[in-house]
């Protein structure tokens, strides 16, 4: 399964036509497609334990900008995996946390707020919402399980794979084109499509860094809201990989204790 800020994703207008989101579902599984999809993923969880901070950066409409400093820490093992998630600054959104924890396929995602002081369940019907006022949503920043979308192979050149996703579960996304790096399986963009067949969100990874081996991570993404306007950068200032992270992190009890020290 994807982790979360692929995605995250956490990912040019195709010339694709709506309809093929109705026949991708209706063709048989496009295994190759699928196992494409899978390597990406494989070669990205390769960390048991990640740590980072980055900076969020959210950019309007009229080019007005707000800027938020936060910290991750990530579990990935066997097929479990836990992402807890806290603002550090500024002031009116310090100590807001979010916690995501997927379990065999089983995914929760919980929300503390400091002012209104206790955790909350993010439900099904507030996937889509915005992340603390960034063009990322919550749906962005859970899992993306092969066993819940439907791919196909739309092309494949020396320099990218394009394959297409169609969720198999309710989503705010009809279809996303996801846009791969061939020789390093690399997640370069994605593209989000509506109802109405038409790219409403893209999601660029840019500066890519090789940790060991086949283990490579962007140093900034770029949620970019086509509708509105309004793009969402994510830019890494420090990672750590494999330092061994307490189990007691990824729980309630911390999201209310604060960020982990």
């Amino acid at each position: 399964m994807i982790r979360p800020f692929i995605f995250l994703f956490l990912f040019a207008a195709s010339s694709l036509p709506p309809a093929a989101s109705a026949s991708t579902q209706e063709n048989p599984p496009d295994e190759s497609a699928r196992s494409v999809f899978e390597e990406l993923d494989r070669r990205r969880s390769n960390a048991e334990y990640e740590m980072a901070d980055m900076t969020m950066t959210i950019h309007n409409a009229r080019g007005r900008t707000r800027t938020r400093e936060l910290s991750t820490w990530n579990i990935n093992r066997d097929d479990v995996t836990k992402q807890l998630v806290f603002f550090e600054s500024p002031a009116d959104v310090r100590g807001t946390g979010l916690l995501t924890v997927t379990d065999n396929g089983r995914e929760s995602q919980r929300i503390y707020l400091p002012a209104v002081g206790r955790v909350q369940t993010i439900g099904a019907s507030q996937r889509s919402d915005r992340f603390m006022g960034s063009d990322f949503t919550y749906e962005d920043l859970g899992q993306l399980d092969p066993d819940q979308f439907d791919f196909t192979e739309i092309d494949r050149n020396s320099e990218r794979i394009l394959l297409e996703a169609v969720p198999r579960r309710e989503s705010q996304y009809e279809r996303i084109h996801f846009f791969i790096d061939p020789d390093q399986y690399l997640l370069i963009k994605a593209e989000y499509f509506d109802s109405d067949g038409e790219i409403f969100k893209r999601l660029e990874l840019h500066d890519y860094i090789n940790v060991t081996d086949e283990l490579w991570r962007p140093g900034l993404m770029v949620m970019f809201d086509l509708e509105d306007g309004r793009k969402t950068e994510l830019r890494w200032t420090d990672r750590t990989f494999d330092e061994p992270i307490p189990d007691e992190y990824f729980t309630d009890r911390q999201l209310r204790r604060g960020m982990p020290r």
